[in-house]
C-alpha cells in the first residue's frame, strides 16, 4: 500500500512551506532576512487583506477564516499566526448576533459600508488579497431549494474595481462558486481573462484523513464512493462537500480529469434498488462507513429512512457515488477500487466539531499558500466542477430523478501532486 498511502515527511512539508512563503517575499518586494538585520528593518508592511463577508457572526463562515487571520489557529500543535494584515471587512448583513461593528474596533480593522471601500475606492486597489466568504446568512431559495447566495454578483463588483484599477490582486472564494453553475463558469473565465489567481472550495479536501491516504497521481482508480449524513432541506450544502472529497480523490485518476458524462440523483427505495442492480457498490459503502467513527450499529436499511444518492459517470468510464445515509453515520467516508488491486482503499475525512471546527485550520492555511504565490494550491477548475455537478443535481432532484448530462460537466484540469491535506496533530501541543 505505500504507493498509494504516501504521506509528506515533516522536513519536506516544512521545505515546501518555505518554499512557498519565499514567494511572498518576491510578491510583496521583501527579501529574506535574518531577525534584527538591516534587511528586517527595511521591510515592507505585511500584506493586505479585505474580507467580504455575508455576515460575520459566531461559527459563521467568515467567523472561522476571517477571524483565523485576525487570531491565528494551530498548526502542527502549536499556535500559527498568518504573516498578512486583515485590514478591511465588509459584511452584507447585520443579525443581531452581528460581531462585525466589535471585532473590527478591538483589531483596528475598518468596517466598510460598500465592497469598492473594502478593496481601497478613492485611493484605489490598495490591498493585496481578498477573502470572498458568502456563506450563513438570510438568504431566499429558488424552487429547487438552492440557496440564493449572491456569490457572483459580489465578485463581479471585485471584478469592476479591478477593471477600474487597472490592478487586480488573488480572490479565495468560500464553498462553491455559484449555486447556478453558468455564473461559475463566468467568474472562473474572467480571472483567465483578467489573469489573477482564484480559488475556491470547502474544508473537506485538505482537512486531516484518517488514515492519512494520499493516491499518487495517476492511480488506476476504477470506481470511487462517499458516504455521509445530513437531514435538512437544503440538500446542497452537503452534498457539496461529500463531492469535494470525491473530486479531491478522483482527480488523481490516469488520464487526469477529463469531465464527467452523467448525474443522476436518487431518492428512497430507488437508492437500494441502485445497490442491488450493481449501479453502486455495496462493497465500497461497507468499507467506508468501517472507517467512520460515528457508525450506527444495525443494518443500513433499518437505520436510514429516507436515503439519497447520486450517481455519476466519468468520461473515462470512471464511476462515482454519493450516498447520503442520515442517522448511519455523520462523517464523511471515503473508499474506492483500484486496478490490480484486490482491496478497495478507504478513509475518513475528519472534520473536529464545532465550536472550534479546526478543519478551517488547513483550509486557512492552503489560502495563505495561495495569497503568498498568487497561485492556488489545488485548480479553480475542481471547484468549477464540484459547483456544476451540485447545480445538476439539484436540477436532477426537481425533475424527479432525471438522468443529466451536460456539455458544462466536460471540466479538464490536472491533480496537484499533493494535495495539500493536514497531517499529525489537530490538538494544542501539551
Amino acid at each position: 500500500m505505500n504507493r498509494i498511502e504516501t504521506e509528506l515527511t515533516r522536513r519536506s512539508f516544512l521545505g515546501a512551506t518555505a518554499a512557498g512563503f519565499a514567494s511572498s517575499s518576491l510578491l510583496w518586494g521583501q527579501g529574506p532576512s535574518e531577525p534584527g538585520s538591516p534587511a528586517e528593518a527595511g521591510l515592507k508592511r505585511k500584506p493586505r487583506v479585505a474580507a467580504i463577508n455575508s455576515v460575520y457572526r459566531l461559527r459563521s463562515h467568515a467567523y472561522h477564516i476571517a477571524g483565523r487571520f485576525i487570531h491565528g489557529y494551530t498548526r502542527n500543535g502549536f499556535h500559527h499566526q498568518p504573516p498578512f494584515e486583515l485590514v478591511r471587512m465588509w459584511n452584507h448583513q447585520q443579525p443581531p448576533a452581528d460581531l462585525g461593528p466589535s471585532v473590527c474596533e478591538q483589531h483596528g480593522i475598518e468596517l466598510c459600508k460598500s465592497i469598492p471601500q473594502a478593496l481601497g475606492e478613492k485611493q484605489g486597489l490598495d490591498i493585496d488579497a481578498i477573502l470572498l466568504i458568502i456563506e450563513h446568512g438570510d438568504y431566499p431559495q429558488n424552487e429547487r431549494n438552492q440557496i440564493l447566495y449572491p456569490r457572483y454578483d459580489f465578485f463581479q463588483q471585485i471584478v469592476e474595481v479591478f477593471q477600474k484599477t487597472g490592478r487586480s490582486v488573488p480572490v479565495f472564494v468560500d464553498k462553491h462558486l455559484s449555486y447556478d453553475h453558468r455564473l461559475a463558469a463566468r467568474m472562473v473565465q474572467a480571472a483567465r481573462d483578467m489573469k489573477f489567481g482564484l480559488m475556491a472550495g470547502s474544508s473537506l479536501p485538505v482537512t486531516w484523513r484518517r488514515p492519512e491516504i494520499e493516491p499518487t497521481v495517476g492511480t488506476p482508480f476504477k470506481e470511487a464512493l462517499v458516504c455521509f449524513g445530513y437531514d435538512r432541506k437544503t440538500v446542497e450544502i452537503y452534498l457539496f462537500h461529500a463531492l469535494e472529497v470525491l473530486q479531491c480523490m478522483l482527480e488523481r485518476r490516469k488520464g487526469g480529469e477529463t469531465g464527467v458524462k452523467s448525474i443522476q440523483f436518487l431518492e428512497g427505495d430507488a437508492v437500494w434498488a441502485a445497490g442491488d442492480e450493481g449501479r453502486w457498490s455495496w462493497r465500497l459503502l461497507d468499507a467506508a462507513l468501517a472507517r467512520c467513527p460515528s457508525r450506527n450499529t444495525g443494518p443500513v436499511r433499518e437505520n436510514v429512512l429516507n436515503p439519497q444518492a447520486m450517481l455519476i459517470e466519468y468520461e473515462d468510464g470512471t464511476q462515482g457515488t454519493i450516498l447520503n445515509l442520515y442517522e448511519q453515520t455523520s462523517d464523511f467516508g471515503f473508499a474506492a477500487t483500484i486496478e490490480g488491486w484486490s482491496d478497495p482503499i478507504s478513509s475518513c475525512f475528519f472534520l473536529p466539531s464545532p465550536p472550534g471546527a479546526r478543519f478551517f485550520d488547513p483550509l486557512t492555511y492552503n489560502i495563505e499558500k495561495f495569497f503568498a504565490s498568487g497561485t492556488p494550491p489545488y485548480p479553480v477548475e475542481r471547484t468549477l466542477l464540484t459547483s456544476t455537478m451540485t447545480d445538476l443535481a439539484m436540477q436532477s432532484i426537481h425533475a424527479g430523478g432525471r438522468l443529466i448530462l451536460d456539455p458544462a460537466l466536460s471540466v479538464k484540469y490536472a491533480a496537484p501532486q499533493d494535495s495539500g491535506f493536514f497531517r499529525g496533530p489537530y490538538v494544542d501541543a501539551g
